[in-house]
């Protein structure tokens, strides 16, 4: 799968690379775009393209189609459109070129996720299993840590202010990017619940696209806080 070969490319890319939007913004990178309306284009096609395919469907009625669409459909919801609109104003924009990238990967994540929802429901005799069970308890536990996670920095500005200053409280007291965590944990549960190929393509993606900006974010902590606590830990707590 295409996916599975983009790992490690993206892997190795963004360890060399830090992609420079947000606090690692740098100049350059041709057309730009405002950060709300980036971040809009990129997340829609995730919500459109499985949505579309499985709920035209027959198979849409089958839960093991659409319990899992239900789990995906809540994060790309929460991540196209309230995030956005969340979002503190700024300055900092966003480059059109990554944005076309997680375009075309949104789109394809999505194509193959729902063909793996639609192969699952056409086979399954019973939609009540237990992989299901643990992988919604995972994705949710990974998607109220990624939530929370979101809030707390979005707090750390007041209106009118565009600097940053070190996230304390919640999942913070022990690594420096529990947002990213919680996204990682979130989509290992969509592998386990779907019990696909597509799912595992995606957890092991979502992985190699989030841990380099993890250590990026980490180093620029430490870079510019003088005061950044020192127990904290990159993504996992007490490991790394």
């Amino acid at each position: 799968m295409i996916q599975f070969l983009l790992c490690p490319i993206v892997l190795i890319s963004l360890l060399k690379v830090t992609a420079p939007y947000g606090r690692h913004y740098r100049a350059g990178w041709g057309t730009r775009l405002p950060n709300r309306l980036a971040w809009f284009l990129m997340e829609l096609p995730a919500v459109l393209v499985i949505g579309t395919l499985v709920l035209q469907s027959p198979l849409a009625q089958n839960p093991s189609a659409w319990v899992p669409l239900v789990f995906w459909q809540t994060h790309y919801l929460y991540r196209t459109f309230l995030f956005p609109a969340l979002m503190r104003p700024s300055e900092k924009t966003f480059p059109a070129l990554l944005v076309i990238f997680a375009i075309a990967f949104n789109g394809l994540n999505g194509f193959n996720n729902a063909s793996a929802l639609l192969e699952n429901a056409a086979d399954s005799a019973s939609w009540i299993s237990g992989h299901l069970l643990v992988g919604s308890a995972v994705f949710l536990a990974g998607f109220i840590m990624h939530v929370q996670s979101d809030g707390i920095i979005r707090a750390l500005r007041k209106p009118g202010e565009n600097g940053y200053r070190i996230p304390r409280g919640g999942l913070f007291r022990w690594v420096s990017s529990p947002h990213y965590l919680g996204e990682i944990i979130q989509w290992s549960g969509w592998a386990i619940m779907t019990w696909s190929l597509a799912g595992l393509a995606f957890a092991l993606f979502t992985f190699c696209n989030l841990a380099p900006r993890a250590i990026a974010n980490h180093a620029w902590y430490r870079q510019n806080f003088p005061d950044y606590p020192g127990g904290r830990r990159i993504l996992v707590p007490g490991l790394f």
